[in-house]
């Protein structure tokens, strides 16, 4: 029965979202994450990114059911509903997404790790234009583009900053990624590539010291990097839980109808 289902919720900072938990409060028999089935998250889609990259940094992943209490809302369900959470969210339709493992390396050797849901960004940190040398599975398929920045993204997160930066946007179980220039220089007519997500990507920064770059890993970023190594983390993968009729797999596909 829906009742016994053992939810957590996840409430962000602001005041539409924290309305609507004390609205919410007596609504289920709320359970600890820890405890959980499935995480009930309000708010909007860097809430819901927030929530999803704690889960993967605890290692330990349920579905999550988003409420949209923000602003876009991409990631989330409607707020108003007749039906009960726990109906809502045992009657959802789930969607798997896979996300990226970043490494970066940094020009005094520090290496960090980090996942993306949506994509992993390098971004040139002043005024001269970057200068990366782009690798797929070790061969060199561009050796120098001069460019603002350079971006993967995930079927999830090709309709963000990559659709921005004139990307393609992928459908969901799609097993492809986005590779895509922001602002590109040289070669100018590049404008990206569409590879399967078990390929290796990776970035080396030429003049590394005078121009310097930072890469960007959904909200965590690592600054003054050498060297960019992304591929997919099929071991954490997540699963988001929408309404009939509203899946993210659906708004995706309804993006590229936009006029």
């Amino acid at each position: 029965m829906t009742k016994d289902l053992r939810l957590a919720l996840a409430v962000s900072y602001s005041d539409r979202a924290q309305g609507a938990a004390k609205a919410l409060a007596d609504a289920h028999p709320w359970v600890s994450v820890q405890e959980a089935e499935a995480v009930v998250v309000l708010g909007g889609d860097g809430y819901m990114l927030h929530v999803l990259h704690k889960m993967l940094d605890a290692d330990r992943v349920i579905p999550a059911y988003g409420i949209n209490h923000g602003t876009v809302g991409f990631l989330m369900n409607k707020a108003k509903s007749s039906r009960s959470i726990a109906d809502r969210v045992a009657r959802a339709r789930s969607i798997a997404v896979t996300p990226l493992e970043m490494t970066a390396i940094t020009n005094s050797g520090d290496e960090q790790s980090f996942y993306a849901i949506n994509e992993v960004s390098l971004l040139r940190e002043t005024r001269q234009t970057a200068r990366l040398q782009v690798r797929v599975n070790d061969k060199i398929r561009i050796a120098e583009l001069h460019c603002d920045g350079v971006l993967v993204a995930t079927p999830a997160g090709s309709s963000a900053y990559n659709l921005s930066a004139n990307g393609p946007i992928l459908p969901l179980g799609c097993n492809l990624v986005a590779l895509t220039p922001i602002s590109p220089f040289r070669p100018r007519r590049w404008k990206g590539a569409i590879l399967p997500d078990k390929a290796q990507v990776s970035f080396h920064v030429l003049e590394s010291e005078k121009r310097p770059v930072a890469a960007v890993a959904d909200q965590k970023e690592v600054r003054d990097i050498r060297e960019v190594r992304i591929a997919t983390a099929r071991e954490k993968q997540l699963t988001l839980l929408f309404d009939s009729g509203s899946a993210l797999d659906e708004r995706i596909f309804a993006e590229q109808f936009q006029v």
